[in-house]
């Protein structure tokens, strides 16, 4: 589930005199299931905090640098005295430092942990070492792992509730659940293949801003396409569930090895053939190849998943045994300038990093007036800043 009931029924008010925003919950694990009203509170706040702390315009293009308004003092007692911690098992860059950045934006303090250097490497699971670090007085813990269901897991385990063995063992008699020692938010960074939540309301917002859709967060009448590893993707499922809710139609592309009819189930449209549909789309959306997981399962093990090499930080072989060569891929499904041509005038291009440049998408198209990269990215921080606000309340 993507939500638990909270005790504190937490609201934000982060501008003067604006209506409180309702939340329902503590935790944010999923988009899947969240009514499109919810998805809207976290917009709306995510663009008052955008009117504080906006991208700096420039003539001619857009710069990621942020300038603080006058108002920006009052977001500094938002999460003032709140600790939250980076619990994150798996390679990261623009999430761990996003949240990071937008959590001190909100006043709150800030601990990074990674696998490298934690006890984890010595044996502990991932529940232990977040009961271990909300024992601390932690407010919230902000995790990234290799295992779906690794955010619910560990969300079970601080709200009390029963889970299996620790070592992961399914049939393994679960020990008894201790009573949390207070109220710590669970916020998933992307869990395996499940989903990446934060990431899928970042990339609304860029669609919303880049179609002047920021007052009312209505996708309708919006084609948008996925493209690439979308079996392999957190990052897919949590943009299908938020943008459909939201009212765009969204298709899947891809080869039928990295692109499963099944994924039809989750509300979008499945295509083999870019060419075909390119002429349709205003948002081109598009992944890389994630080699890491086409060799494991992705799926959480019982109570605890300890990370083994995929997530000790070495690089990927750019091999797999779904598509017979990256060159085939791309030249199949690569976004190149000659593609990019195609598209109708006002279409944008997005990419959740990190980019493969030259495989799933040119430089020149990635470095283009079309692309939002650097705009999801800059975008990213005020939304994740009205995540932490609307969890911890």
């Amino acid at each position: 589930m993507s939500l638990a009931p909270s005790s504190r029924a937490p609201s934000a008010t982060p501008v003067p005199g604006a209506a409180p925003i309702a939340w329902p919950s503590r935790h944010l694990l999923q988009l899947r299931g969240l009514p499109a009203d919810h998805l809207r509170s976290v917009l709306h706040l995510a663009r008052r905090y955008d009117e504080i702390v906006g991208p700096r315009p420039l003539a001619g293009g857009f710069s990621p640098s942020r300038v603080l308004s006058p108002g920006s003092a009052e977001l500094q007692r938002e999460l003032h005295g709140r600790v939250i911690a980076n619990l994150f098992f798996e390679d990261s860059t623009r999430t761990r430092v996003s949240f990071s950045v937008a959590a001190r934006r909100l006043g709150a303090d800030v601990i990074d942990l990674t696998s490298v250097g934690s006890s984890m490497n010595k044996g502990e699971t991932v529940v232990d070492t977040a009961l271990n670090i909300a024992a601390m007085g932690v407010d919230g813990v902000v995790i990234r792992h290799r295992s779906s269901g690794a955010a619910e897991m560990v969300r079970r385990a601080l709200d009390g509730e029963p889970a299996h063995g620790a070592r992961g063992d399914a049939d393994e008699p679960a020990p008894p659940a201790e009573p949390p020692a207070q109220a710590c938010s669970v916020i998933n960074a992307g869990d395996g293949r499940h989903e990446h939540p934060t990431q899928g309301l970042l990339d609304i917002y860029t669609v919303a801003a880049a179609f002047g859709r920021l007052e009312t967060f209505d996708l309708s009448g919006l084609t948008v396409a996925i493209i690439g590893d979308i079996g392999s993707s957190r990052v897919a499922r949590s943009d299908i569930a938020g943008m459909v809710a939201l009212g765009a139609r969204v298709i899947c592309i891809g080869p039928p090895g990295l692109v499963p009819a099944a994924m039809a189930t989750l509300g979008c449209e499945v295509s083999h053939d870019l060419d075909r549909v390119l002429p349709e789309l205003d948002v081109v959306n598009v992944l890389r190849i994630q080699f890491e997981r086409h060799d494991s399962g992705g799926g959480v093990s019982g109570g605890g998943g300890v990370p083994g090499p995929a997530s000790s930080g070495a690089a990927a072989p750019a091999k797999s045994p779904i598509i017979a060569s990256t060159r085939e891929y791309s030249e199949m499904y690569g976004l190149s300038s000659r593609r990019a041509a195609r598209l109708r005038k006002h279409a944008i291009i997005m990419h959740p990093g990190p980019i493969n440049r030259g495989v799933e998408l040119a430089s020149d198209v990635a470095d283009s007036q079309r692309s939002m990269v650097l705009r999801q990215v800059s975008y990213g921080v005020v939304v994740r800043m009205a995540v932490l606000k609307l969890c911890l309340g």
